[in-house]
């Protein structure tokens, strides 16, 4: 794959395909990793002399204008941490896009609004997703893609753009790369997979393909009740999908039979109910139990402190690891110290650490862990995971082209 400086950006108009889509509370950016990561990209090309195009998804409007994933706060938070203006196009390929775009100067940047504000981008057809293709072709001379967690989406400025631009990798695609390379070819071990968040099924690919390469697997989250009802435990009120307890025993057994190591928690923090993140109040009926013993009528929202030092033992003497999805609810104070045992057991082993996913990076920052620290913050979850899967990924190959 072609880097910027494969390229002469002077003069020219780079479309910059990032990756912005960040949560938003009432209009406000509570989280921005994402422009941050993209920033040092589109600041080479602006003192390249370019007249820099950045576009990016937020969120998943149906095809159509929708204010409450608007890109414009975006536009000056990028603005605030490029350290210059930002112009913003309050469309994709209509009028603002083109009257923006053709008052560039070079050195200078805008931002498109939401691109899937059009229905083209999505599009299951390839017609009309080549349609909305040439027209972001027409705004721009070169295509550099930046935005790695969409990589693994077959969309019109991901996958069907770049094959009518000459075009090159970003700074950030290229890091992302090289981290998954150490995941996948020569890893240094132990490897240890830290695996979170609420749903087996999202996990499913990356844990059988990670069956033959880890050395242990960890897991906490919501997702942890399936592996415990697998082995045959009460979980209560906790997420269950029952759908997937077959699966998740197949796995158990693949791991027995081939030496890979699963651990499971054997506290769990629970609750009667799903506590209020936002205004985090005390929760009242707050208790640890033992993991194959959840009373009936509660919640497991967080691995319990005795898993927290488990885990934290698991992962001293790993050379590689790779996190994925947060331990627990950890928005809310009571339900954050098993997703701080784990970040902070990252930060005390020697081992190249990987954190992967949008909710686990949020909750390094938010729980106040210098993301310097780790070995490398991924800006995207399901892109690493189907990389890990071992699938092809429609952005990464039409960067190859």
């Amino acid at each position: 794959m072609k880097t910027i400086e494969d390229l002469d950006v002077a003069g020219k108009r780079v479309f910059v395909r990032a990756d912005l889509n960040v949560p938003l509370s009432n209009g406000s950016i509570t989280d921005d990793g994402r422009i941050r990561a993209v920033a040092p990209t589109i600041t080479k090309l602006l003192q390249a002399g370019a007249k820099v195009i950045v576009a990016s998804h937020l969120g998943r409007p149906k095809g159509e204008p929708d204010p409450q994933y608007s890109l414009a706060p975006v536009a000056v938070r990028l603005g605030e941490i490029l350290g210059t203006p930002v112009a913003f196009a309050t469309d994709t390929v209509g009028e603002s896009a083109k009257a923006t775009v053709a008052a560039l100067a070079d050195g200078e940047v805008t931002l498109l609004e939401n691109l899937r504000f059009n229905a083209g981008e999505t599009a299951k057809d390839d017609a009309e997703r080549g349609a909305f293709a040439d027209a972001l072709a027409g705004l721009a001379d070169i295509y550099v893609g930046d935005g790695f967690g969409a990589v693994h989406r077959k969309h019109a400025s991901v996958f069907d753009l770049p094959a009518r631009l000459p075009h090159a990798v970003g700074d950030l695609i290229a890091t992302e790369v090289g981290v998954l390379k150490r995941l996948t070819e020569e890893v240094e071990r132990p490897y240890v997979v830290v695996l979170g968040g609420s749903k087996v099924s999202d996990k499913v690919g990356v844990i059988d393909n990670l069956l033959g390469k880890a050395d242990r697997i960890l897991v906490g989250g919501g997702m942890v009740f399936t592996f415990l009802a697998a082995q045959g435990h009460q979980v209560g009120n906790s997420l269950l999908q029952e759908d997937q307890i077959p699966v998740v025993q197949e796995y158990l057994k693949r791991a027995q039979a081939t030496g890979v190591e699963f651990v499971l928690p054997v506290d769990i923090a629970v609750s009667g109910s799903f506590p209020d993140v936002k205004g985090g109040a005390p929760v009242e009926d707050f208790q640890v139990v033992d993991a194959d013993k959840i009373p009936a009528g509660v919640l497991g929202l967080d691995i319990g402190p005795k898993s927290g030092e488990l885990f934290a033992e698991k992962l001293a003497d790993a050379r590689t690891v790779f996190w994925n999805g947060p331990a627990g609810v950890f928005e809310h104070p009571a339900f954050a110290p098993g997703t701080r045992a784990i970040a902070q057991a990252l930060l005390d082993s020697d081992a190249f650490t990987v954190v992967g996913g949008g909710d686990s990076a949020a909750a390094v920052r938010i729980l106040g862990f210098d993301e310097t620290k780790f070995g490398h913050i991924s800006t995207g979850g399901g892109a690493s995971l189907e990389y890990l899967e071992g699938k092809s990924l429609p952005g990464l190959t039409a960067l190859e082209g």
